[in-house]
């Protein structure tokens, strides 16, 4: 029995047994409200009637039964025909039920609907139902808006037909529960950007995973973000560009990208008498970049950072050098502009500053943008599209942003190229050009760049005796401040030098000089006095580093004489000096510390390789001893002090060949010759013609001298002075004088006389002396570089 049931019979009990005791109005109207809630409770007729005559039986209201159960006998059989009308009863009230919660549902859900569907239109952002195809089946009036594509088109399969397939590839709508941005195509035809947020829902009747989301239009947000990260790419690419050929090597690049155009053009006139100079960068294809003798499409991207790797897709980066002062008459400017973009760019560049117009002018739909580019109306910017498009209002933002941070980057390269080439100007003329024998090499490299000096310092003298003076110092400190104390000191000895100072004597009044200037204190100096002639150097030192000298064939070794305390430290009684032999052929290098001096690197160490690199120096020129000794010494991360050095070449021996007057002599000839002449440090072309010219008088002596006699010899001289070199080929045969119409030959003397100075020719005695002379060309040199 259930409790509703329990509950149910109670109630009845007292209610009738009170009605009983007293019958009234009152109890009856309680017998109705059972009855009612017997219906709404669910209590079956028969139970109720079998338990009102179960209370009369218990008051003893029943008569007695006779005949034993006939009392049962007639209840049962009570029930049993009420059955059927229970059963009924219930029924109906059942299906009253059901039917009453059903109404109530469909009211519910009706009204359910309809508040969903104002809600959803109510929304200013686009909502969208995706089933679990991907197929959009619902769309509120904002989504046709945002879109173009409303409720009358759906449904919307895969793929929808708002997808931008040029785009990289985003998730498509209803296909997945995230957030995200991802831009679309209008039906009208604009490219719009939408943020969109989704989630996945199962639906409870058949079990069905759907989509449901929304989208809202954050175009405005995207492109003012883009503008602001092109804008930071570009100011960062040409942030560190210090020259207008460094910015817009990797600027028009950089723009080209950000702006999605086929080529960009700067077109600048250097002046009023010549045409302009062209910087391109543009988006080839690959079979013309190919043909162009570009790197195939799959190993462009790898170009190293000097091209500055600026690739896109199917773009070449080229080299700065590719780019600059391309020739209008050029097949490359042929293909990038034709007469009217150059009229385009010319036309350009006289408009305001910050001005751009679209080409062609008026039209709808644009090939290109054309602005000038700075302040000065000297050059100008052209972008061409790969097709004609239109230009939004986003758009020319974009453009005016990164074209102004372009015209920015030229104009302060322009300004910080104005202030190096004053800077420079007067760098140089601290150290001044000077003019160095050939038996003289020099190298400068300032720690510190693009400064051209720095503390450090050298000068070679040329004295009135015909002797050389060389000195090499070493300022304490770097940059601008120790290059000041550093030109007070170097003009200061060279004064000293041109008055006859010894080294010694120099450096003794050096002292007095340093001592006077500030920041002077602790300054090295090594001086030396060259005497070409007599084979001899004379040297003293201020704490400075030894110079090494290495004979034809050895090691170099430590010049350790005549050194002392550096400049301004305290005054010595005297400054020492040592005189050293310097044989024919030998090399001499000073130096300062900034060459030998390294990181946890022993400096005896740096020596060793400094006098093995020195080994073979007698069969090079003074300039490549100074590149070998600079790369062999070289640290891996470059030298971080300044470096001064100068080398100089001791003149060789006199060159003296007695051979027999035979033409396999020649090549020997030719081959001894241009090892003495590299030996007495002959700059390459001169030795080139002097071998040419020695080798014709050669063969002119084993062709003609001796026609009609036996075979002789031929000698050949050759000697080296600190500015000229002699040669002379002497045989003892007889002279021929040219023919009146020597025909194709005869031209040798000819050829002696364009290739020497001077060309002598003696016939009077035995034999034939022929002498060719040389004035050996004098280097001029200036900071910032080597000779």
């Amino acid at each position: 029995m259930s409790s509703v049931l329990a509950a149910f019979r109670d109630a009845y009990t007292n209610a009738l047994r009170t009605h009983l005791r007293a019958p009234n109005q009152t109890t009856l109207a309680e017998g109705y409200e059972l009855g009612r809630r017997a219906l709404v409770e669910g209590v079956s007729i028969l139970d109720l009637t079998e338990h009102h005559f179960r209370i009369l039986e218990q008051e003893g209201l029943l008569p007695a039964p006779h005949g034993g159960d006939r009392g049962e006998d007639a209840l049962e059989f009570l029930l049993q025909t009420m059955a059927a009308l229970d059963v009924a009863t219930r029924g109906f009230l059942d299906g009253t039920r059901r039917y009453e919660q059903q109404r109530s549902r469909a009211d519910t859900l009706a009204g359910r609907d309809a508040f969903r569907t104002a809600l959803v239109e109510s929304l200013q952002d686009g909502f969208f139902v995706v089933d679990s195809a991907g197929t959009l089946i619902e769309v509120n009036t904002a989504f046709g808006a945002l879109t173009g594509y409303g409720a009358d088109g759906l449904p919307y399969p895969l793929p929808h037909p708002w997808t931008v397939e040029e785009a990289p590839r985003y998730p498509d709508l209803g296909t997945d529960a995230a957030r995200f941005v991802m831009p679309i195509r209008h039906r009208d035809g604009r490219r719009l950007w939408l943020a969109v947020s989704t989630n996945s829902l199962v639906k409870p009747e058949n079990g069905e995973r759907i989509f449901v989301g929304t989208i809202r239009d954050v175009t405005a947000e995207h492109d003012a973000q883009a503008r602001d990260q092109a804008a930071s790419r570009l100011a960062t690419a040409v942030g560190a560009a210090t020259s207008v050929v460094e910015v817009l090597t990797v600027g028009l690049e950089e723009l080209r990208r950000a702006v999605g155009a086929e080529a960009a053009v700067v077109s600048v006139w250097p002046n009023r008498h010549t045409g302009p100079e062209l910087y391109v960068s543009e988006d080839t294809p690959p079979d013309l970049a190919e043909a162009r003798g570009a790197p195939p499409a799959e190993t462009r991207g790898a170009q190293s950072a000097e091209s500055r790797g600026a690739h896109s897709g199917n773009g070449t980066a080229r080299r700065a050098a590719d780019r600059l002062a391309i020739p209008q008459s050029g097949g490359e400017t042929r293909q990038v502009l034709d007469a009217r973009a150059r009229a385009l760019l010319d036309r350009a560049r006289l408009r305001p500053g910050r001005t751009m117009f679209a080409i062609p002018e008026g039209s709808t739909s644009s090939e290109g943008i054309v602005a000038p580019l700075g302040e000065t109306g000297d050059s100008a910017l052209w972008l061409r599209f790969a097709a004609p498009r239109v230009i939004t209002p986003g758009d020319w933002a974009l453009f005016s942003l990164l074209v102004g941070h372009l015209s920015l980057a030229v104009q302060r390269a322009r300004n910080f190229d104005q202030a190096r080439s004053t800077s420079l100007t007067l760098q140089r003329a601290m150290l001044g050009p000077i003019e160095l024998p050939p038996l003289f090499s020099v190298h400068y490299e300032p720690a510190l760049p693009p400064l051209e000096i720095g503390g450090d310092w050298y000068d070679v003298v040329r004295l009135e005796d015909g002797t050389m003076g060389v000195v090499v110092g070493d300022c304490v400190g770097r940059g601008l401040s120790a290059a000041v104390v550093m030109g007070q000191l170097r003009t200061a000895a060279r004064a000293l030098l041109l008055r006859g100072a010894g080294p010694a004597q120099l450096l003794a009044e050096l002292d007095t000089v340093a001592s006077r200037i500030p920041g002077a204190m602790c300054t090295t100096v090594c001086a030396a006095i060259l005497d070409p002639v007599r084979g001899v150097v004379r040297y003293s030192s201020a704490g400075h580093m030894p110079p090494i000298l290495a004979e034809p064939g050895t090691h170099g070794r430590l010049l350790e004489g005549g050194r002392s305390v550096p400049l301004a430290t305290f005054e010595p009684p005297r400054r020492p000096e040592s005189t050293t032999a310097i044989a024919p052929g030998s090399t001499l290098v000073l130096f300062t510390d900034g060459l030998v001096e390294q990181r946890g690197v022993d400096i005896d160490e740096r020596f060793v390789e400094l006098a093995d690199e020195l080994t073979g120096a007698a069969g090079q020129l003074p300039r490549e001893v100074a590149d070998s000794v600079l790369s062999r010494l070289r640290p891996t991360g470059g030298y971080d002090d300044d470096v001064a050095m100068v080398v100089y070449r001791q003149p060789p021996e006199p060159l003296h060949l007695d051979v027999p007057a035979d033409a396999a002599e020649l090549s020997g000839i030719r081959r001894a010759l241009r090892t003495w002449l590299a030996s007495a440090a002959v700059p390459h072309d001169t030795a080139v013609d002097l071998v040419a010219a020695a080798n014709e008088a050669c063969s002119n002596s084993i062709e003609h001298a001796y026609l009609d006699s036996k075979p002789g010899r031929v000698v050949i001289a050759a000697d080296c002075g600190l500015d000229n070199l002699t040669i002379e080929v002497t045989d003892g045969g007889s002279w021929r004088p040219l023919p009146e119409d020597p025909g194709h030959r005869g031209r040798g003397i000819a050829m002696m006389r364009a290739l020497t100075d001077k060309l002598e020719i003696d016939h009077s005695g035995p034999g034939t002396r022929v002498r060719m002379s040389v004035r050996l060309p004098a280097v001029s040199f200036s900071a910032g570089g080597r000779m």
